[in-house]
């Protein structure tokens, strides 16, 4: 007989281990005494038929007609799950040699309604105890449920509900920390409460461009070749709840056959019984499906479906909140490397290795900061090298990083001095319509000489690693962040020189590199410094165990880090280099600066190329002096590397550039610049903030 709610007999029903007299239905009628809605049946286990009488029929609600005296006939009245239990309890009894057993069971009418009814069974064994028939009667037992033993019943029933509710409740609670897919799915396996919901294990779909695309797979060797990725109209069960929007409770193995027969042959192996597949419905669209296995499940209660939904809903919010963080992250980081430098650009005489290590803060936006770097080739052997952080952690962060990597670099880049450039920084980001200010570092180093000039904006000070891999801290006047120097009309920002020798290194980083949770900024600059002492020799190496240390320590700070190296090895090789400023309408001054000159080139061993040299310098000193209002600075350098080189560099405030013309009458006038261009290797012009500098170059001999 296909019904039952799981249990023995009852208290309160009628008794039990008796014999009538009378083997015959109505025999057992007499002994119960006849009640209201009450029926028999004779069920002969040979032939598995199950004759009932009329009384039998009502309390089943079912018509003589429609009942072949098939007991799965009456499974269109008793619920699976029911029947699963009654039916494993007569097994039960039918191997154990009892004589009889009871049981409460419900059914559900044909109107829909849940109803409780009792049945009572004895076994008809023969002379070698083998079960021939089970006769019994079946009766309405609705009036029973206040009775004190069905109460305790469903007080169990309840104490299930109690303990699926919480685990609903306690995933959804996890599940609201997650933040990725990814952690969507390891809180599902990790919370326990697919096991504790009594599922061996689980699958997830989401829905990308009309595919259902897998994330989660079940058990080992679970996994069905060609089902990673299906239409929303395959034949599969996720495909149908998605369509559909109903969850599908696939209640035993004939079930999952007969619905799916392109899936089942493949999942045969896995001892499935049965399957709870719920649509991941959020804001009225699906996003996906997920999938509960079950080996030792038979049919699903009411109260299990209905907890079995509320999990689908929270999952469903989860992975909406997940999808979307995942979605801003995209945009973010895509936004942060796009104002980031795409390449860093080949510097003759360096060695450049630069990171950024996103932020990993527990809040969406905190995956994005203000921190650049930034590489700035400059004329004559020059390069600037910048690092900064614009304040806070979100989008408006990288988009004025952006602009202000952007003019910075236009600054430099025109010719300014270091001060210069961070001073109009500065006043250009107070002059954006923003609140943010940002500390930022300049360097910018002459390779050719080892001179670097550095100007800090309260920024961290920068790092020098010696040769030796000893590092330390170099200490660097400083002015306030960019945006507050030009609020309060402090934009001096004194510059402070060091010398470079080749192989040593110049690091400069924000504050993510160095900050930890807890400990004091000068422990972790310390720290700092002796991971840099202790870091390999090759820089990009260093880099990336510089970089790496900041997740080891669970920093959560957006990190900017770049590393300069001046090529070569051993002790510094003394370039030279000498700077005169000449004033106009001084003469002695420009004796001075003539003087200079021609001492720097006989000291330099410039060769039989010295008067070239001094006849140069002295023509483009004495043209910027009569052509502007202004100074003049000329400097003089020796470039080592491919090729010993002689650098003259004239300076002045005047914009105008220097363009060739006729001489004069007198024919002195007039020649400067075809001077230039015949005695010079190389010449050129360079806009210089305000000004200009006209340079040139000379090969000079190699010095024993």
């Amino acid at each position: 007989m296909d019904a039952g709610s799981g249990g023995g007999e009852e208290p309160g029903s009628s008794p039990g281990g008796e014999r009538p007299e009378d083997d015959s239905p109505r025999g057992f009628l007499e002994a119960y005494g006849r009640g209201l809605r009450m029926g028999s049946f004779d069920w002969d286990l040979d032939s598995g038929l199950m004759h009932m009488d009329r009384n039998a029929h009502d309390v089943f609600d079912i018509r003589p007609e429609e009942y072949d005296e098939n007991p799965e006939t009456l499974g269109m009245r008793v619920p699976p799950g029911e029947g699963g239990r009654l039916d494993a309890l007569v097994s039960q009894a039918l191997k154990n040699g009892d004589e009889n057993y009871g049981a409460y069971f419900r059914i559900r009418t044909r109107d829909g309604e849940l109803r409780w009814t009792h049945t009572r069974g004895y076994i008809r064994r023969d002379a070698d105890g083998r079960p021939r028939r089970i006769v019994g009667i079946v009766r309405d037992a609705t009036d029973e449920l206040n009775d004190a033993t069905v109460q305790h019943e469903r007080a169990a029933r309840e104490a299930v509900r109690r303990r699926e509710t919480s685990v609903v409740q306690s995933t959804t609670a996890a599940l609201a920390h997650a933040r990725t897919v990814s952690e969507v799915i390891d809180v599902l396996r990790e919370t326990h409460g697919v096991e504790h919901l009594g599922a061996t294990s689980f699958v997830m779909g989401l829905v990308r461009a009309g595919r259902i695309h897998l994330v989660a797979e079940g058990p080992s060797g679970s996994f069905v070749p060609g089902t990673h990725v299906t239409r929303v109209d395959d034949p599969y069960p996720m495909g149908e709840v998605v369509r559909t929007l109903k969850p599908r409770f696939i209640e035993s193995p004939e079930d999952f056959a007969t619905s799916y027969p392109e899936l089942w042959p493949h999942i045969t192996h896995l001892g499935i019984r049965s399957a709870a597949y719920l649509p991941l419905i959020a804001q009225a669209r699906p996003i996906g499906a997920v999938g509960l296995l079950y080996h030792d499940r038979k049919g699903f209660t009411q109260s299990e479906r209905n907890v079995l939904v509320a999990l689908g809903s929270s999952i469903a919010q989860s992975l909406q909140r997940a999808m979307f963080y995942e979605q801003e992250k995209d945009l973010a980081q895509g936004l942060q490397q796009a104002m980031l430098p795409r390449s860093i650009p080949s510097v003759p005489g360096a060695d450049i290795a630069v990171r950024y290590r996103a932020a990993t803060g527990q809040s969406l936006g905190r995956d994005i900061g203000g921190d650049w770097y930034d590489v700035i080739p400059l004329p004559g052997g020059r390069v600037g090298a910048v690092i900064g952080d614009v304040q806070g952690h979100d989008t408006h962060a990288a988009a004025v990083m952006g602009q202000l990597r952007i003019v910075l670099r236009a600054y430099a880049a025109e010719g300014h001095t270091p001060a210069t450039v961070m001073a109009r920084a500065s006043v250009f980001l107070h002059e954006l319509d923003t609140e943010r200010f940002a500390t930022c570092l300049y360097a910018e180093a002459d390779l050719s000489t080892g001179v670097v000039q550095l100007v800090r904006a309260g920024h961290l000070d920068p790092f020098l690693r010696r040769i030796d891999g000893m590092c330390r801290r170099l200490p660097v006047q400083g002015g306030l962040p960019l945006g507050l120097s030009a609020e309060f009309g402090r934009l001096e920002y004194p510059v402070t020189t060091v010398e470079l020798d080749p192989g040593e290194t110049l690091l400069l980083c924000t504050d993510g590199l160095v900050e930890q949770p807890g400990t004091d900024l000068d422990d972790g600059l310390q720290a700092l410094a002796t991971l840099v002492g202790n870091g390999p020799d090759d820089i990009d190496e260093l880099a990336d165990r510089l970089t790496a240390s900041v997740g080891a320590r669970g920093g959560e700070d957006d990190v900017a880090l770049l590393l300069l190296r001046r090529r070569g090895a051993g002790p510094a090789q003394s370039g030279g280099r000498l700077t005169e400023h000449v004033p106009p309408g001084d003469p002695d001054a420009l004796a001075d600066a003539r003087h200079m000159i021609r001492a720097a080139v006989r000291a330099w061993g410039a060769g039989d190329r010295a008067d070239e040299i001094e006849l140069v310098a002295d023509e483009l000193v004495t043209n910027a002096l009569m052509h502007t209002d202004g100074p003049a600075i000329v400097t003089l350098r020796v470039l080592t590397g491919p090729g010993r080189r002689l650098r003259v560099d004239v300076e002045d405030t005047s914009s105008a550039l220097p363009r060739r013309r006729e001489a004069g009458d007198d024919g002195v006038s007039g020649r400067g610049l075809l001077l230039v261009d015949q005695l010079a290797d190389v010449w050129g012009v360079e806009a210089r903030g305000g000004g200009k500098c006209v340079w040139c170059e000379f090969i000079v001999p190699d010095r024993d």
